[in-house]
Order: C-alpha cells, then sequence, then structure tokens
C-alpha cells in the first residue's frame, strides 16, 4: 500500500497548498466589480460602440457611394490606352564602313550629338577629285572664250573650198542616179525573163508526168528557172546598192551644203563659238555644284541625331558596311508623346476636344495631366488588316471603340519629359472629365 498511496505528511502538504486557493476563488466571486450593476453598465457601452461604429461605417459608405456615382457621371475613363509617340529612324545618305558607334540602347541622347561616324576617305578623295575637276573647267572656259577670234578668221577662209565640194558632190549625185538607171534597167530584163521562165516550167510539168517530153528538156527548164530567179536576185542585188551609193552621194551633197552655209554663216559661227564660251561657264558652274556634293557626302559620313530623346533600338556595329536608305537606329523624342485613348462608342457621347483629363501611368504609379485634343476618324476595326463585312447575314453588333488623342499639359518654364519617363507603348489609364 505504502507503494501506491502518499503518506501523512504528504496529505498535508498537498492540503496546504490548495487551501489557499480556494480562499481566493471565493473573495473573487465575492468582489463588488463582478456585481450586476458593472456588468449592465459594460453591456450598455458596448452596444454603444456597435452603433457608433456602424454609424460611421455607413456615413463611409454613403460617402464612397456618392463619390463613385459622382465620379461616374462626370468622368469618363478606360484601360485600353497608352502612350504613343513618333520613332524617328536615322538612315545612312552614303555607303561606306562604321568607322565608329557612339551610343548604347536606352540612352539619352540630344539634338546634334554624333551617333555614328562612317569612314570618310573615300569621300574625302571624291572631294579632292572635285575640287580638280573644277579647276579643269575653269581652264576650259577661259580656253573657250579665246577661240572666238580663231574661229572668227578660219570661217571666212572656208567658203571657197566649201563651194568646190558642193559642185563635186553634185557630180557625183548625177553619175549615181545615171548608174541607178542602169540597174533598174537590168532589174527589169531579169525579171521578164524569169516570168517567161516561170511559165514554161510550169507548162513542162504535166508534160513531164505523161512523158510527152524528156526529162532531160525538163531539168533544163528548172535550171533556167532557177537561173533567171537568181539573176534577179542579182540585178536587184544592185540596184540597192546603186540606191545605196546614191543616198552616199546625196548625203555628201548634203553635207557639202552644210559646210557651204556654215562657211558664209561666219558670224553666226562666232556666236556659237560664244555660246560654246558660255557652255564653258556653265560647266564651271557644274564643277561647283559637284564639289558642293561631294562636300555634302562628307559630311554625310557624321550622323548626327536630329532630336532631343531616347534611343530605341540599335541596328548598326563598328565595321558593318552600310547601304544608303539603311536604317542604323531609332530615336524616340521626349518632348513629341501623347496618349491614345480607346473609349468605347457608348462613353463619347459628352466627350468633346479641349476637355481636361487625368492620366495615371501604370508603370509609376503617378498622374499627369492633360487635354482631350481630338477623336479619331473612325472606329479601330475600321482601319484594321481586316475590316469587318457588316453586309454579311452572319451580323453580329458589338461595342466598338475609337481611339481619342490626348495631348499632356506643359509647362513653358520647365523642359516636357525631361526624364524620360513617358514612353510609347507605356500602359496608361485616362480619366475625362466630360460634364
Amino acid at each position: 500500500m505504502s507503494n501506491h498511496f502518499p503518506n501523512r505528511d504528504g496529505r498535508e502538504a498537498l492540503l496546504d497548498r490548495v487551501q489557499p486557493a480556494a480562499e481566493e476563488s471565493r473573495e473573487s466571486e465575492s468582489s463588488p466589480a463582478n456585481g450586476p450593476d458593472t456588468k449592465e453598465t459594460g453591456k450598455l457601452a458596448t452596444s454603444r460602440r456597435k452603433i457608433l461604429a456602424i454609424s460611421i461605417a455607413a456615413v463611409v459608405i454613403g460617402i464612397a457611394g456618392a463619390y463613385f456615382v459622382s465620379n461616374a457621371f462626370h468622368y469618363e475613363d478606360t484601360d485600353d490606352a497608352q502612350v504613343d509617340g513618333h520613332i524617328m529612324p536615322l538612315s545612312a545618305r552614303v555607303t561606306g564602313q562604321v568607322e565608329r558607334v557612339n551610343f548604347i540602347e536606352g540612352q539619352i541622347v540630344h539634338a546634334g550629338d554624333v551617333m555614328v561616324i562612317i569612314d570618310p576617305e573615300d569621300y574625302q578623295v571624291a572631294t579632292d577629285q572635285a575640287v580638280a575637276n573644277l579647276v579643269n573647267a575653269e581652264a576650259t572656259s577661259a580656253s573657250s572664250h579665246d577661240s572666238v577670234p580663231i574661229t572668227s578668221a578660219s570661217a571666212f577662209s572656208g567658203l571657197d573650198s566649201a563651194q568646190a565640194a558642193v559642185e563635186d558632190a553634185q557630180a557625183g549625185v548625177a553619175a549615181a542616179k545615171h548608174d541607178l538607171e542602169a540597174d533598174q534597167a537590168e532589174l527589169l530584163q531579169a525579171k521578164a525573163n524569169s516570168t517567161k521562165t516561170d511559165s514554161d516550167l510550169g507548162r513542162y510539168e504535166p508534160l513531164v508526168q505523161k512523158e510527152d517530153i524528156s526529162r532531160q528538156q525538163y531539168d533544163a527548164a528548172v535550171a533556167a528557172a532557177q537561173a533567171n530567179r537568181a539573176a534577179v536576185q542579182s540585178a536587184e542585188a544592185i540596184v540597192a546598192a546603186g540606191a545605196q551609193a546614191l543616198d552616199q552621194a546625196q548625203a555628201k551633197l548634203l553635207q557639202a551644203k552644210a559646210d557651204l552655209r556654215n562657211a558664209q554663216t561666219a558670224p553666226q559661227q562666232v556666236s556659237l563659238m560664244s555660246s560654246r564660251a558660255k557652255a564653258a561657264d556653265a560647266q564651271v558652274l557644274r564643277s561647283k555644284a559637284q564639289l558642293a556634293q561631294a562636300r555634302l557626302n562628307l559630311s554625310y559620313t557624321i550622323i548626327r541625331s536630329p532630336v532631343t530623346g531616347i534611343v530605341g533600338k540599335k541596328s548598326v556595329e563598328v565595321g558593318q558596311n552600310v547601304s544608303i536608305g539603311q536604317e542604323l537606329l531609332e530615336v524616340v523624342p521626349l518632348d513629341d508623346i501623347w496618349v491614345t485613348a480607346n473609349f468605347k462608342e457608348t462613353q463619347l457621347k459628352h466627350m468633346r476636344p479641349g476637355q481636361s483629363v487625368n492620366v495615371r501611368v501604370d508603370a509609376y504609379g503617378r498622374t499627369w495631366k492633360g487635354h482631350v485634343t481630338n477623336l479619331g476618324g473612325g472606329t479601330g476595326s475600321v482601319f484594321s488588316l481586316l475590316p469587318p463585312e457588316n453586309a454579311t447575314g452572319n451580323y453580329v453588333k458589338v461595342v466598338q471603340r475609337e481611339p481619342v488623342r490626348i495631348d499632356f499639359d506643359r509647362a513653358a518654364t520647365q523642359d516636357f519629359n525631361a526624364e524620360g519617363l513617358l514612353k510609347p507603348g507605356l500602359s496608361v489609364e485616362p480619366d475625362v472629365r466630360v460634364r
């Protein structure tokens, strides 16, 4: 038994520990703080607090509801909107090898900054050659002016020789005409002979088939017809040669007459030389223009940024061979941006140009001020790659969206978007005050 129950001393010690705890419990129950009046007061205070909390919540909900109702009535918003802007592609205006690239993608550049340098050696050589051509043109112009009096003297001295040449050419034309007439007569005779032999051959063919004549006679008729035909061709060639000789003689006569007229028009020849001198002067101007073009091409080897903006895309590397019109990079201007918001057609009833807009940019959680500039010329579906064909029988009405342009408000005393935060493509949520 002693192994399972505590001894007397242990029981007394346990009672000594339990009795004080029981006395404390009885004192707590008999305390006045837990009386009936105190409990009712606590319940009343709790009820008042609940009523106050419910009243505050109702007021907050009412204010929020009124705000949202007012906002829905006075504002139109959409999340189908983004920042738009012009993207300026910079391309090469000359061909050559890229010598230097002074930018990286995403870098902010300023107007006039050197972006790309193309090897200028070839264009420097072309410039030097243009300078030499200009010097040569100026020398030619001076020589042309000196030739004017020399031409005046030689024109009058050639008059006699030109007259003699005309007489010789006239004699040549007469002889060529005589030879041509003789050749034409021979051609007529050859044609007559050929016609006769062809007729004989036509009569001999049925006779030889009936063996009324010998084969030898028929072969002789065939040979005679072929010979006369060849004679006609030969006579035609002779006539053609004679006609060509006549043409050449007439051409010589025309040339001789032209030379005579040229010799008889010495004043006009002098005037011609004066015109040539003026043409030489024009060549000088042309050479100057070519020199200016060569210098322009040389300047085109340095490609500069036309605007202040951000480099959006880089497609050029050092050592690359580029050609005219090849795109090298794209620059996005910092100040030439706007918002394109695609509002539903049901939201456009009260929307007008000039209305104020709050533009919230998702990327930064910031809001910019702006205003409606204009409403688009048509819905987005009209300008899509495959516009709808509503004349078909399976038409389903769909609410359309129309692009609205919103421009940012800009202060005249500070640079707009100097930090480059607003970039094309960023999602925004415009809130247009329509009433």
